[in-house]
């Protein structure tokens, strides 16, 4: 018997949900064959977990770490090494007969329009803001008006710890990433006094070992933050520090947390989170039932609580909105001070290398050549370059949009 029609035989009992209508299914339901064998033609991207650096050449190219293996559960201790798109996709069609999965391993933003086009849906698991954000504004910018076919669904799903999120995006339709930064606060800056000086926390006391004794010990040492020495020495460090300060709950877990910007991972929080993804998949593929509108919260530190809401979009969004942002400046500020002051915002943080242009004139380029010939404009001030309420286009590698501002100076 062939593969395919074995694995019909194996999930006959589904066609029972799939071939009929239920209270949830609209007028333009068609039950029987066709919904079944539209399923059967369904393709789905799933892109995983991404290499913390979005731009880097190793990007989408994750192998399997021994750190994987306690909650991602297709890997054994012997796949340790090998691309996780590939382990993975063996694991599931030994378990799933007549499925079809084809693993990719390389550089997934080089792909063309015409590789996302062909899915009919895209499910995220990604491991960070900056590579949301690229695959939100890829699929929002493909959009065609006119083709109904171009428009993706985008299910994304993450987990901190015990707490997790799912979602569903219908790009320029709905809510999208971009407009949902506001959530993601970034990561909270300790000066370098307190590290150095007065630390009141046992993360303090990390950073101290990370930022102040690795370069005063070790310099010339390039810290590698998944080799196990360093952790180990970064954590023995640290532990020393917080006895000598009376501080308490330096761990090695903690440090990794730390050194590596991570929360360490749940299964079980991983588990449903990707159950509620699947869920979400199924009810897109087979309109059995309403989707998810839009976001979904759950936490699992004490007890279990999940909370449904729909994200309002945004009419300025730079990526799904047609209004120019407003952006309040201090007019005193230097260009570069502006620079490194975007960065750490919540509606422009993950920018790597920013240029700045406004009316087809360039403020600030990062590329060679022309970074040498913009440079002395970093030193100047905002009020010197750009007028009130003009706009001020950013663009940086790391999204395939740009960002529109409308400058207003601070009073």
């Amino acid at each position: 018997m062939p593969s395919l029609e074995r694995s019909r035989k194996r999930w006959r009992h589904l066609d029972n949900v799939l071939g009929r209508t239920g209270p949830f299914t609209d007028e333009t339901f068609v039950p029987g064959l066709e919904t079944i064998q539209a399923l059967e033609r369904n393709k789905i991207l799933f892109a995983p977990l991404l290499s913390r650096d979005c731009l880097s050449p190793n990007v989408w190219k994750n192998t399997i770490d021994v750190s994987n293996l306690n909650r991602q559960f297709l890997f054994r201790e012997a796949d340790i090494g090998k691309p996780k798109a590939v382990v993975a996709a063996n694991f599931v069609k030994k378990r799933v007969g007549g499925v079809k999965i084809t693993p990719y391993y390389g550089a997934i933003q080089d792909k063309d329009e015409d590789y996302y086009m062909q899915f009919q849906q895209v499910i995220c698991g990604l491991d960070s803001i900056e590579a949301r954000r690229w695959i939100n504004a890829t699929l929002v910018n493909m959009v065609d008006p006119d083709n109904i076919e171009s428009l993706k669904p985008l299910i994304d799903g993450g987990t901190e710890g015990f707490k997790g999120q799912s979602r569903v995006i219908l790009p320029t339709l709905s809510s999208c990433i971009e407009c949902q930064l506001d959530m993601h606060a970034p990561r909270a800056a300790v000066p370098l006094c307190t590290l150095a000086t007065i630390p009141r926390q046992p993360e303090h006391c990390i950073e101290w070992a990370n930022v102040i004794a690795w370069e005063e010990e070790r310099k010339g040492d390039t810290l590698d933050t998944d080799d196990p020495e360093h952790i180990t020495w970064l954590y023995q460090k640290a532990l020393k520090r917080a006895m000598d300060f009376n501080i308490s709950g330096v761990t090695y877990s903690l440090t990794q947390g730390v050194v590596k910007n991570i929360i360490p991972a749940i299964a079980s929080t991983n588990a449903i989170i990707a159950a509620s993804c699947c869920n979400e998949a199924f009810k897109i593929a087979t309109n059995t039932n309403p989707y998810l509108s839009n976001y979904m919260m759950y936490s699992g530190d004490d007890s279990v609580y999940t909370y449904t809401f729909e994200h309002e979009r945004k009419a300025d969004c730079p990526v799904c909105g047609n209004l120019i942002k407003d952006l309040w400046v201090d007019g005193s500020w230097t260009l570069s001070e502006f620079i490194e002051w975007m960065k750490e915002q919540p509606d422009t943080q993950g920018l790597k290398r920013p240029s700045l242009s406004k009316s087809g004139k360039s403020l600030y380029i990062q590329v060679s050549g022309l970074e040498e010939q913009t440079r002395p404009n970093l030193d100047k001030k905002l009020s010197e370059l750009v007028s009130e309420g003009e706009e001020v286009v950013v663009s940086d590698q790391a999204l395939p949009v740009d960002l529109r501002f409308n400058f207003i100076f601070k009073k």
